[in-house]
């Protein structure tokens, strides 16, 4: 399992929007609004072996609303 953190700049007025159409894919977790130069942060799950770029690109990205797009990806948990 691959974890990422997509982090999504938003159309002026659409963050809630976005949101609710990024809660609704199936490998996010956690879709937090948060402050600064991203209107949003996705926790994503990934199954082992697939492309991240291509869901980022493929999913993400092509939600209505979405402006711009910035993917971390995570090696390790801490409890």
């Amino acid at each position: 399992m691959q974890t990422i953190f997509v982090m999504v700049k938003c159309e002026l007025g659409r963050a809630y929007q976005v949101a609710d159409e990024a809660v609704d894919i199936e490998q996010v977790s956690e879709v937090h609004s948060i402050s600064g130069q991203y209107d949003l942060m996705l926790k994503c799950y990934l199954d082992d072996g697939t492309d991240l770029g291509q869901f980022v690109v493929d999913t993400v990205q092509k939600l209505p609303g979405v402006k711009d797009t910035f993917t971390l990806i995570a090696f390790k948990a801490f409890a």
